[in-house]
């Protein structure tokens, strides 16, 4: 077929960890990616050894070549939208973000990554500040989840009512949209509850911007313990954007397709794994 007549395809760009577990980070990027249709680019910031029951090691990458990743990129294969993960160190914090201030006519998805599931630091502490200062300021959505928007803020989040605050002060903070993810608290809802009552709680997010602040609800699953869910919704999203949806559209969209994927798990060696695909 004539390359002029060939369906013209939307471009994500991933910038964060490889898992070699393949649950989380740009492995999940790229499933996510791939399932809705648009090509996947990466930028990898760190190599980590990890399974889903844990995170055994991390190895950054040399900022140089995270910065020859981003420029090599944009220059042949411009992403329509871009979604931040995992940046461990404060260098790399700084080498994205120079990158991304030159490049304002495209969205980014910053999902604050700063501690694994498992309790693995994947943030460095004098990181933190240069995530604050250089990076969130360039988003055009943040998707914390309750853990890291009490890291951004400095105080517990316990509650839907927390939530809602949280959310509101740090789209004040940043002048971007916010998806407070709930998740956390669900889970937090579904161990205290009977078995039966389990299946009746709900997934709660908050979505914040300067028109709208509303809430999004789904029915919680009970039963599974996935890896990768906040990977896999802020890439979902990533993709919507680069498909030129607004963000609300796009994080209404996103929410669907992690429900399904949470629903649609299935179990590699013992494990629930994501399965993003329709």
């Amino acid at each position: 077929m004539p390359g002029n007549l060939r369906k013209r395809q939307h471009i994500a760009l991933s910038i964060g960890g490889s898992d070699s577990g393949g649950g989380a980070g740009v492995q999940a990027d790229l499933k996510t990616f791939a399932a809705l249709g648009v090509h996947g680019t990466t930028a990898i910031t760190c190599v980590t050894a990890q399974s889903p029951a844990g995170v055994a090691g991390v190895q950054a990458v040399r900022p140089a070549i995270v910065q020859l990743q981003l420029e090599t990129v944009f220059r042949e294969l411009r992403p329509s939208a871009v979604k931040t993960g995992m940046l461990f160190s404060e260098s790399i914090v700084e080498v994205v973000a120079d990158l991304l201030s030159q490049h304002r006519d495209v969205p980014v998805v910053v999902d604050p990554v700063m501690v694994a599931t498992s309790g693995a630091r994947l943030l460095r502490r004098s990181a933190f500040k240069s995530l604050c200062a250089r990076l969130i300021p360039l988003a055009a959505l943040i998707t914390p989840n309750v853990d890291e928007a009490a890291w951004l803020l400095g105080r517990e989040i316990t509650n839907q009512e927390h939530l809602k605050l949280a959310g509101r002060e740090l789209h004040s903070r940043f002048g971007c949209a916010v998806l407070m993810k709930g998740g956390h608290l669900a889970a937090a809802a579904s161990r205290r509850k009977n078995k039966e009552d389990r299946f009746q709680i709900r997934a709660i997010d908050l979505f914040i911007d300067e028109r709208v602040e509303i809430w999004l609800e789904a029915p919680f699953v009970p039963e599974v313990s996935t890896h990768g869910t906040g990977c896999t919704l802020a890439s979902a999203i990533t993709a919507y954007l680069a498909h030129g949806k607004s963000p609300l559209a796009a994080v209404r969209s996103a929410k669907q397709v992690i429900t399904r994927a949470i629903r649609n798990s299935v179990n590699c060696a013992r494990h629930d794994v994501l399965w993003p695909f329709r």
